[in-house]
C-alpha cells in the first residue's frame, strides 16, 4: 500500500506543477502581449554648448540629426496606461566627427523612466529617451525613404535623414 500512496503523491504533485507552469506561461504571454509597439520615439537632448534644450519626435528606423549625433530608433515600446510604466527603444547613434567620418557610439536599449542608465553622453550633445507614442505632429518620412530593399548593396538599410536645429 505505501508505494500507491508515493505514486499518489507523485502524480499529485506533478498535476500541481503542470497547472504551475501553465498559469505563469499564460501571465508571461499576457505580459508580452501588453507590449505596445509605437511608430514614434520622442527624445529630449541638450546643447552643452548653448544650454538649450530640445524634444523631437523621431519615426521608427528614421534617423535625425540633433548636433553632432544621428539618432535612428529602431523599436519603441511602451504599456498601456493601466500598467507600471515601462518605455524602452533600441537605438543606434552614430557621431559625426570633424574629419566628416561617421563612428557607431551607441547600440543599445535606452529606458524612459532612467534615463541616466543609458542615456547618450557626449561632449557637446547629450540625448534620452522621453516616452514613445503612435503618432506625430511632424510629418512621416516619406514611404520610399524607410522601405529598405530586401538585400541592401552595402548591407545598411535605406533610411531617412532629418535634423534638429540646435
Amino acid at each position: 500500500m505505501m508505494p500507491r500512496q508515493i505514486h499518489s503523491l507523485t502524480r499529485n504533485s506533478l498535476v500541481r506543477c503542470a497547472t504551475a507552469l501553465i498559469g505563469l506561461s499564460l501571465v508571461a504571454s499576457a505580459a508580452q502581449a501588453a507590449r505596445i509597439e509605437n511608430r514614434v520615439a520622442v527624445f529630449s537632448g541638450i546643447d552643452k554648448i548653448t544650454g538649450e534644450t530640445h524634444t523631437f519626435d523621431v519615426y521608427i528606423d528614421e534617423t535625425v540629426k540633433f548636433g553632432q549625433l544621428e539618432i535612428t530608433p529602431r523599436v519603441c515600446y511602451s504599456r498601456p496606461a493601466t500598467e507600471e510604466p515601462k518605455t524602452t527603444s533600441f537605438l543606434e547613434v552614430d557621431e559625426i566627427t570633424l574629419d566628416r567620418r561617421i563612428r557607431r557610439i551607441f547600440t543599445g536599449w535606452m529606458f524612459a523612466e532612467s534615463p541616466g542608465l543609458n542615456a547618450i553622453e557626449h561632449p557637446i550633445n547629450d540625448v534620452w529617451l522621453v516616452t514613445c507614442k503612435q503618432t506625430s505632429d511632424v510629418p512621416p518620412p516619406p514611404p520610399s525613404a524607410t522601405s529598405a530593399p530586401a538585400a541592401p548593396a552595402d548591407g545598411d538599410a535605406a533610411q531617412s535623414t532629418s535634423s534638429i536645429s540646435n
